[in-house]
């Protein structure tokens, strides 16, 4: 099941089209923007950990198949490595509906290799979202996203591709580093 949450997220944060904001990305905005930046930099956020545990009914699974892509869960002394984009506020209207099934404009601090910080957005999908799926065996959801496929893609290329940007920005993420490891063993 989905929900949209374009309008919910424009009514109850607003943001003016020629602010200048920054955004934290976790999941596919790491790897694949898709949108026009002023400013790309690795970053991460404090007390938070990435987990597949969003339905993706409309992207990487369809309503009768969800997907699984990535949220947030707090996690108190967790790291969650990311990409921070300083965008202008009118980048929200392509955002808004890309991130729809579910997920909410909240704000965080982001922490940058240099030492500063800034205070930024992100999308996050919550368990009181219609579309959360929640934990579930390592397997059961390897299985799951192995299988998945949406109107974005297979939903493996989203977590393999969030594997290799990890990867590359040199972050560790065991929950993302056990689901690749097991989702390249199930064959397509």
């Amino acid at each position: 099941m989905s929900l949209d949450t374009t309008l919910i997220n424009r009514q109850r944060m607003p943001v003016d089209d020629a602010a200048e904001l920054w955004l934290f990305g976790y999941g596919s905005l790491i790897w694949k923007a898709g949108f026009a930046y002023l400013e790309r930099r690795p970053a991460h956020i404090e007390g938070w950990a990435r987990r597949f545990w969003q339905g993706s009914h409309d992207h990487r699974g369809t309503p009768e198949a969800p997907g699984r892509v990535a949220t947030l869960i707090r996690q108190p002394g967790a790291l969650c490595h990311g990409m921070a984009y300083r965008i202008a506020g009118d980048v929200l209207h392509g955002l808004d509906i890309r991130e729809k099934n579910g997920y909410l404009r909240e704000t965080t601090l982001m922490h940058f290799a240099d030492g500063s910080h800034a205070e930024g957005l992100l999308y996050l999908a919550t368990e009181d979202n219609a579309a959360f799926l929640g934990d579930a065996p390592l397997e059961s959801m390897a299985r799951q996203i192995a299988a998945a496929h949406g109107p974005s893609g297979a939903n493996r290329d989203y977590l393999l591709n969030l594997a290799t940007a990890l990867e590359d920005l040199g972050a560790e993420d065991e929950h993302v580093a056990a689901l690749a490891k097991r989702v390249q063993h199930i064959k397509a």
